[in-house]
């Protein structure tokens, strides 16, 4: 063998070991340590776990590599996530540090850790959906977020400054939690800010001007809270803003010229703003806008007819202004508005035919058009609603359908009146043993709709904003137990019927008198529970015959939690045979619990029965039995009261004065002698609470609970019976939250009485200059304003709103009267030719309350 032999098997074992050690080492690279989270932040995810009920986090493996439960996919029905993200380029890919975390819709329930300041990298926290109680910590000050939010938990106290120090923040979403006071001006520091959500919260006192610093704003929300003062000019500073919400917050206007700046709005919602009343706001240059609501913002005058042109628009929402003019025939092209509610306005004119042709959602009920030959000879059910939407001149034409005209008065002769009316809303027909039988309410949705049934009418307008949801549910179902109520009667309130804006009931051809109306309320949305479900807050308004019975009405805080059922009684007058019950929602509450699109007034039943006694139905057999029968009696009792009356001497007055009064259209009540003897025990001294320059004042409970006051014209007065008869025909007509109502009156014999609320506060005189601490009343600076604006709006609405002017001539603090929470309600208006004097006023010495 050679040497070249002898080295080749050695070049080969050479070849192989270099082979195998390359392999090696390859293998060491491969099989390199992975990149692990920070001890100190499994250490805080530990602490946080613990503290929260984390019990599915497993550390069993490292938290970064995605397993173990750290991300868990959204579940897009309950909005359900738990995720822990992080980063794994620090220190040469060695290490990682968590940059998000997503614990939504979790159920938790615990007070927030301050181990979370811990995550220097952390970027994104979204804790919302949840039941976090107390405080935000002030370890979280140090943080370096970018994204925060809260929405929907129980945080409470002021607004946390701890998060003004996080000026890194880009967006910040406390929506749906219980913090109060005023908004810090620190805010102002948060300049990143593109995304800023208040709403649904206890903030109260002015914005502050500090928030025209926040020229990055793209996003900003502050419905449904407290705050006082105007609208501010500063909003013209957001020049990036795409969605702004001034929604049941408390502002007054008017909408600020400066608002013109904003081109960049697609979203602008402004509703229920206080104060006097403006034009109507310069918005030319915005044509992005997809979604335009200014809904009862005191607007007044024409609509601009560039409005028309916002070809991009899906939601109008001008409703319940005080608007006049046509509809713009510019709104012909907006062919992409899917929504348009115009109700409750003066509109005037025709209607445009082709709001009728299209098959869009359109609410243009309570205006003011124009009856014409093409109008519609009947309510149409489908997706316009027409309710009382001409003017008075079409009451006059017989062919024009009732729920066109104003008021709805009743077709029917007065033989087919009915005298009580009860409604499972939202629900099956129901008979309940003993107590009535329910008729069934289960028309279909409608963003605007009117169903007129036999006995009753309804009309509802809105949809559920931001849902997602092609197909909105007017009627929600009951999915948990009731409680306090009887088997039987929980079948009332096992469904509702539900609204986003505006529900009208309407009680069809009844019997004029005095009525009990029973509302009946029960939350079935919202749960009892310690979790998101249970922090959801319903609050509306309820009217009857057009005043104002129900402010911020919560169910559930009412009844005391969800699952149990209220019933709230009112006295109504119907004096044209029909029943108006309007619910309304003037943008209070919350939007997004459990779910987008959850608000609105909701109802469960209505129960409306006399407060008289209805006529008796007579069987067929017994008819002519019973008409002799009562022949022959009336003619005995008649001539034995003829004669009565006629030795009294008050035959002609009598007879005369009942004519007079039965004959005209009043808006109230006709109440006898007896029922208001009895009321004020055959007007006993005790009972007398002033005296005025036309009689004396009593104090009186009616009944049916209701207390009243009872004013006694004088036997002095120059004025008889007719004179009187024409003023009540004239006061009857005014109504309005700011005047002392009428109930009714009394004319018998020589007696003349008018019958008003009892206020309970008697009046702003005593309240300010009471002689002792039992009659002054300590009036704070927000309650005065309060009364200066009261005073300002009822003499408003005599001077310039109502049908008939009146120049009150007298207005001074003895004839202004204050109710149990202190609004104030002029009284003493349009009495000035009941006086006994020839004074052109009349001035009353209030000893007690009216």
């Amino acid at each position: 063998m050679g040497r070249a032999d002898l080295t080749t098997p050695k070049l080969l074992l050479l070849a192989n070991l270099s082979c195998f050690i390359a392999l090696v080492c390859f293998a060491s690279f491969g099989l390199a340590a992975a990149p692990i989270l920070h001890p100190e932040e499994v250490k805080a995810l530990k602490a946080i776990g613990m503290k929260l009920g984390k019990k599915d986090w497993d550390f069993g493996v490292d938290p970064c590599t995605g397993k173990g439960n750290w991300i868990v996919q959204e579940d897009e029905d309950t909005g359900f996530a738990s995720n822990v993200t992080c980063n794994c380029s620090f220190n040469n890919n060695k290490t990682c540090h968590v940059v998000s975390i997503f614990l939504t819709a979790s159920n938790i329930s615990a007070t927030l850790p301050p181990e979370f300041s811990k995550f220097q990298h952390l970027k994104l926290l979204d804790l919302s959906r949840n039941y976090f109680t107390g405080s935000i910590p002030q370890e979280w000050a140090t943080m370096k977020l970018e994204m925060l939010s809260f929405m929907g938990n129980r945080l409470s106290g002021p607004f946390p400054k701890v998060l003004t120090n996080i000026t890194s923040l880009t967006n910040l979403s406390i929506e749906g939690n219980n913090f109060s006071g005023s908004i810090p001006p620190e805010i102002g520091e948060l300049i990143n800010l593109q995304k800023l959500i208040l709403s649904s919260n206890a903030f109260d006192g002015k914005l502050p001007a500090k928030l025209a610093k926040l020229v990055n704003l793209t996003d900003m929300r502050i419905n449904d809270n407290n705050f006082s003062g105007k609208i501010p000019d500063f909003i013209g500073n957001w020049k990036h803003i795409q969605k702004l919400q001034i929604q049941g917050c408390s502002l007054e206007g008017p909408i600020p010229s400066s608002i013109s700046a904003l081109t960049s709005l697609s979203d602008l919602r402004i509703s229920d703003l206080k104060g006097r009343g403006s034009p109507f706001p310069p918005l030319l240059n915005i044509d992005s806008l997809k979604t335009l609501i200014l809904r009862n913002c005191l607007i007044y005058g024409e609509i601009p007819e560039y409005v028309g042109d916002m070809k991009k628009l899906k939601t109008l929402d001008l409703s319940y202004n005080n608007l006049t003019g046509e509809i713009p025939g510019s709104f012909y092209k907006l062919t992409k508005a899917d929504f348009m509610y115009l109700t409750g306005n003066q509109l005037s004119g025709s209607v445009p035919e082709w709001i009728l042709e299209r098959n869009k959602n359109v609410d243009i009920s309570y205006n003011n058009f124009t009856w014409e030959t093409s109008s519609p000879i009947e309510c149409p059910r489908g997706s316009v609603n027409l309710v009382e939407s001409y003017s008075t001149s079409a009451n006059k034409l017989s062919r024009v359908p009732s729920c066109l005209k104003q008021t709805f008065p009743c077709s029917a002769s007065p033989s087919q009146y009915k005298y009580s009316l009860h409604i499972n809303c939202g629900g099956k027909e129901l008979n309940i043993s003993g107590v009535a039988k329910y008729e069934t309410d289960r028309e279909p949705r409608g963003a605007s709709m009117f169903y007129p049934g036999q006995n009753w009418a309804l009309s509802s307008t809105g949809n559920f904003m931001d849902n997602d949801i092609d197909a909105d549910d007017y009627i929600v179902t009951n999915t948990s137990a009731l409680s306090n109520i009887s088997a039987i009667q929980s079948e009332l309130y096992t469904t509702a019927r539900i609204s986003p804006l505006s529900l009208t009931y309407y009680g069809l051809c009844l019997m004029k008198g005095n009525y009990t109306v029973s509302l009946h309320f029960a939350e079935i949305i919202f749960k009892n529970d310690r979790s998101f479900y249970s922090l959801g807050k319903r609050i509306f308004d309820v009217y009857i015959q057009g005043e104002l019975v129900l402010k911020n009405f919560n169910i559930e805080e009412e009844a005391g939690g969800t699952g149990k059922p209220i019933v709230k009684n009112f006295t109504a007058v119907v004096t044209r045979n029909t029943l108006k019950i309007h619910l309304y929602w003037a943008g209070r509450g919350t939007t997004g619990i459990p779910a987008r699109g959850m608000y609105g007034p909701l109802i469960s039943a209505i129960s409306v029965v006399p407060n008289f006694q209805p006529p008796t139905v007579v069987g067929k057999r017994n008819y002519l039995v019973v008409v002799v029968v009562a022949a022959t009696a009336a003619i005995v009792i008649a001539l034995m009261v003829l004669g009565i009356i006629w030795r009294k001497g008050w035959l002609g007055g009598k007879i005369s004065a009942e004519k007079e009064l039965r004959g005209l259209d009043l808006q109230t009540g006709i109440f006898s002698l007896r029922q208001i003897k009895a009321a004020t025990k055959n007007f006993d001294a005790k009972n007398k609470i002033g005296e005025g320059g036309f009689g004396s004042v009593y104090k009186g409970l009616l009944s049916d609970g209701t207390v009243i006051a009872v004013k006694q014209l004088s036997s002095k007065s120059k004025q008889g019976n007719r004179e009187f008869v024409n003023e009540i025909g004239m006061i009857s007509a005014l109504q309005h939250p700011n005047l002392v109502k009428l109930y009714g009156c009394c004319v018998e014999g020589n007696q003349l009485l008018l019958v008003f609320e009892y206020m309970e506060n008697n009046c702003l005189s005593r309240a300010l200059f009471g002689k002792d601490a039992t009659h002054k009343l300590k009036l704070d600076w927000p309650t005065r304003q309060k009364i200066c604006l009261g005073i300002a709006r009822g003499l408003a609405y005599l001077h310039e709103e109502s049908r008939i002017k009146i120049v009150h001539r007298d207005i001074k603090t003895s004839n202004v009267l204050l109710d149990k929470n202190l609004n104030a309600k002029i009284s003493d208006f349009g009495l000035a030719k009941l006086n006994e004097d020839d004074k052109t006023h009349i001035s009353t010495r209030i000893a007690g309350t009216i």
